[in-house]
């Protein structure tokens, strides 16, 4: 872990510039927010043990609603299957090129058996023409979460001025010396970060700062404490102190990140979680496949779900408007072109193969 010292702190806010940030979009936390997102309905691009519902779909069985305050994303948690469990996933119709994202969670998909849930930002044309952004991603019972990017050529961070574990500093997702879709990631070893553990805390807030400089990741657990000119409306990055990932260095992130949607899903076993189910000590007793626990274990799925308290995006004043869902190449815009496999961030992976604490 890099720990905060005067040093790194000082690299951190020499490196940085001091933006002031405006709304640009306010989903909200009612039924309109649905309006804002295309509702993905085809097969699984990563194959895994999901049926992904339209929006009437979605609603008319209960997997989405929005009441007292939040938006409710879930999946089935009462019948069996053999064919993919119901789930959701939903891609917000307006395109971003740089900006400030704040997503305030009261929950997320809880650390379970077979499960694959993200959020994340994904760029126009096939994936990473325009790059890809994993704010949360894990699988099964992981409890700390992993960011990554992956990119196309020459594009590498360095590792300084975060407070979490740099996993691997190459974004290309075909690097010499690297598995193919590694990206470059980091993780944060705070179980309050993802799944479980984050719900107990009662939430909290990861805020993405994207520029050309490069790309800073915060978490804020709710027992500590929201900032609050967050919560004022007024967000001032440069007064948060050093991100728990930091992606910056030897990369034009102008050239590699563009023109990109926002992306939440919850899928399940795929080559990822799946291979983690078989290697687990717990999961792999539960059933002979990750697809028989899934298809078969609907209760288990209970807590299974997002809650989204709030998803503001914010622009710097002295950035051009956004780009929306109108783009220059229409072929660029393409849903069939933008279906990206979301293959398994390599923080995650990485994370397995070195040991097993994000198990415990």
């Amino acid at each position: 872990m890099h720990i905060p010292t005067i040093l790194s702190s000082l690299g951190f806010f020499a490196s940085i510039s001091f933006a002031t940030y405006t709304l640009e979009d306010d989903y909200g936390n009612t039924n309109s927010f649905f309006d804002k997102f295309d509702f993905w309905s085809q097969p699984d691009p990563s194959s895994g043990f999901v049926k992904y519902l339209d929006q009437r779909s979605a609603r008319s069985t209960g997997l989405i609603s929005a009441n007292g305050g939040s938006v409710y994303i879930g999946v089935d948690n009462s019948s069996t299957t053999t064919t993919g469990r119901p789930s959701v996933r939903i891609t917000s119709k307006k395109r971003y090129t740089k900006g400030l994202f704040i997503l305030d969670l009261a929950h997320m998909p809880a650390s379970t058996c077979g499960s694959w849930p993200a959020f994340w930002l994904l760029g126009s044309g096939r994936d990473p023409i325009n790059g890809e952004i994993d704010v949360i991603e894990g699988v099964d019972r992981s409890h700390s979460n992993g960011i990554s990017l992956h990119a196309t050529r020459t594009c590498t961070i360095n590792n300084s001025s975060f407070t979490g574990d740099l996993i691997a500093s190459n974004c290309y997702d075909h690097a010499k010396g690297q598995s193919v879709d590694q990206g470059c990631g980091i993780s944060i070893p705070d179980k309050r970060s993802y799944g479980t553990g984050f719900n107990e805390i009662g939430g909290g807030v990861y805020a993405t700062e994207w520029t050309s400089e490069g790309i800073n990741i915060w978490f804020f657990g709710r027992d500590i404490g929201i900032p609050s000119d967050i919560t004022r409306g007024r967000p001032d990055p440069s007064t948060w102190g050093l991100p728990a990932a930091r992606f910056a260095g030897d990369c034009d992130f102008d050239a590699h990140f563009n023109n990109m949607t926002m992306i939440f899903n919850i899928d399940f076993c795929a080559s990822w979680a799946a291979g983690v189910f078989k290697r687990d000590a717990v999961c792999s007793q539960l059933a002979d496949t990750c697809r028989d626990y899934v298809g078969q274990n609907p209760r288990a799925f209970g807590q299974t779900y997002w809650s989204i308290n709030a998803l503001k995006v914010y622009k710097d004043s002295a950035d051009q408007d956004s780009d929306d869902a109108n783009c220059d190449d229409p072929a660029a815009c393409d849903p069939s072109l933008h279906s990206a496999k979301h293959f398994p961030s390599y923080a995650m992976r990485a994370r397995a193969r070195r040991d097993r604490n994000y198990l415990e």
